[in-house]
């Protein structure tokens, strides 16, 4: 290689790495701050300045946060709704994906135009609203559930995995004898794990960060979601009854550990970690599964 060549090399290497580290730091420093001014004491906070590590450490934020009834509530449901919505959804994607792979199925593209077309229009909030109101569903767990029970997006990406699969799969299964859900259940899903996998992280995501259906679903103050909470708080409406006890410490002219700041960046903390530390296990299925379930052109 001559010289030339080897200072445009490095140059280029030295540009491409000095970008991606200044695009990690833009993108990781406010969630670094976020986690620095929930476990740094919440009076040393006020006083401001760059911090890239706590002045004083206090977990009081934590305690104050865990210490609420209507915290604990929302994580529980939150968690609840995860757990139960996220292997639903994954199940009846792959349901109505797999027919739709089929290229032989009757009236196979109509079918999938008529869910595509619901990607894109819809009858607007208040008619939603109607329609889950007249199902039942308000002020209901199952409201959570059921609406946003199919991704179409989801189910495209699966659909097109599906259809990549080679077809000798499914006629050697039939050679054997196996039955079309024999052959989804032993054959198809085992195969499609990196898409479902990916879906499922979609799904999580989702559930975990869902607050407007119980914004504007919900009443009852037990089946309110973290998020749901976390957006009361941001926008004030919790941290005062939060806070009581700490007002009554600075009437008596005491230190006070906790104070709105370090109170919204710790259930922001709570709100988000639990999310983050799923990525890392699904992330070779979620890469594969994007490339290869991504939509044709």
């Amino acid at each position: 290689m001559k010289r030339s060549e080897r200072v445009v090399h490095w140059t280029g290497n030295v540009l491409l790495y000095g970008f991606l580290i200044a695009l990690f730091a833009v993108t990781f420093f406010p969630f670094w701050q976020i986690f620095i001014l929930s476990i740094n004491d919440g009076t040393d906070s006020l006083r401001g300045g760059f911090l890239l590590w706590p002045r004083e450490i206090s977990l009081e934020s934590y305690r104050t946060v865990f210490a609420n009834p209507e915290i604990v509530t929302s994580v529980q449901v939150t968690l609840l709704r995860t757990l139960i919505g996220v292997p639903l959804s994954m199940i009846c994607i792959a349901l109505l994906a797999y027919p739709l792979s089929k290229r032989d199925l009757v009236g196979g593209r109509g079918i999938g135009l008529f869910f595509i077309f619901t990607m894109y229009f819809s009858g607007g909030l208040i008619p939603t609203y109607m329609i889950i109101k007249s199902l039942g569903l308000i002020d209901s767990f199952l409201v959570f559930l059921f609406p946003g029970l199919i991704n179409i997006f989801w189910m495209v990406l699966v659909r097109t995995y599906m259809e990549q699969l080679p077809r000798e799969l499914e006629e050697s299964a039939e050679m054997d004898g196996a039955q079309d859900i024999q052959i989804f259940i032993k054959v198809i899903l085992p195969v499609c794990i990196p898409v479902m996998a990916t879906v499922g992280l979609f799904s999580a995501i989702f559930h975990w960060n869902a607050w407007y259906d119980s914004y504007i679903y919900t009443y009852n103050p037990d089946l309110k979601t973290l998020q749901a909470v976390l957006v009361k708080i941001l926008n004030q409406f919790q941290t005062g009854d939060m806070l009581s006890q700490a007002q009554q410490l600075a009437n008596e002219n005491k230190k006070i550990p906790v104070t709105s700041e370090s109170i919204r960046m710790t259930v922001t903390m709570v709100a988000t970690i639990p999310i983050i530390l799923v990525y890392p296990f699904l992330q070779r299925f979620f890469l594969k599964g994007m490339l290869l379930g991504a939509v044709k052109n």
